[in-house]
């Protein structure tokens, strides 16, 4: 029996100068903001088509077009992201994993988790912190004091499930989009994403 799950992500609203600042340059902030809303949107479409008993965008700034059907909204709490991190979990009434929207690679088949034999699932991320955490139990305590943004945020947040004694189960390591290398090296990798198709018409205008 599938164990009934809310699926969140996390995320801020694709205005220019607000997303993927260090895309810029070689991009505009008009351009990295668009890469945002592709990357979103893909990442929002792949949570769509995951089992889920609820779906939640936390999100900072407000709604738009490219939020598909069937998802709560509810804003960014204040705080560090460690705060905001674990305010979304304190919304939850059961098991609940949430993810970023940096990865528009991730698939419905990455993101179904059901907590058979752990308590817990991580997906690290390349540059060291982490694309993913699931809680069979929610307990903002595990993610409030965690340094976020750091080479070592996913070593001290998976040392934190661990110490807590919980189980933890292992997602594959996906790679962030923050650069313009990034963003290639995703594309690349789902090259019929929307994301990639956002890239490769912005690098064709602009004969990068």
């Amino acid at each position: 029996m599938t164990t009934p799950i809310t699926l969140l992500v996390i995320a801020k609203e694709p205005r220019p100068g607000r997303v993927k600042t260090r895309l810029t340059p070689p991009f505009t902030p008009a351009e990295a903001a668009a890469l945002a809303e592709a990357a979103l949107t893909d990442t929002l479409l792949a949570v769509a088509a995951t089992p889920a008993t609820r779906r939640v965008l936390v999100l900072e700034g407000a709604p738009g077009p490219w939020l598909p059907p069937g998802f709560d909204v509810v804003p960014q709490c204040g705080g560090g992201l460690d705060e905001r991190l674990a305010a979304a979990f304190a919304g939850c009434d059961g098991p609940a994993l949430l993810i970023g929207m940096d990865t528009p690679q991730v698939t419905p088949a990455l993101l179904a988790e059901d907590f058979t034999g752990c308590d817990a699932v991580f997906g690290p991320a390349e540059d060291g912190g982490f694309w993913a955490l699931g809680l069979a139990e929610p307990d903002p305590r595990l993610l409030r004091g965690v340094p976020m943004s750091t080479p070592t945020t996913g070593a001290v947040q998976r040392e934190r499930l661990v110490g807590a004694g919980l189980r933890v189960r292992d997602l594959p390591r996906l790679r962030d989009v923050d650069t313009a290398a990034d963003a290639e090296a995703v594309a690349a990798a789902v090259p019929h994403s929307r994301f990639a198709a956002r890239l490769t018409r912005l690098t064709a205008v602009a004969g990068r």
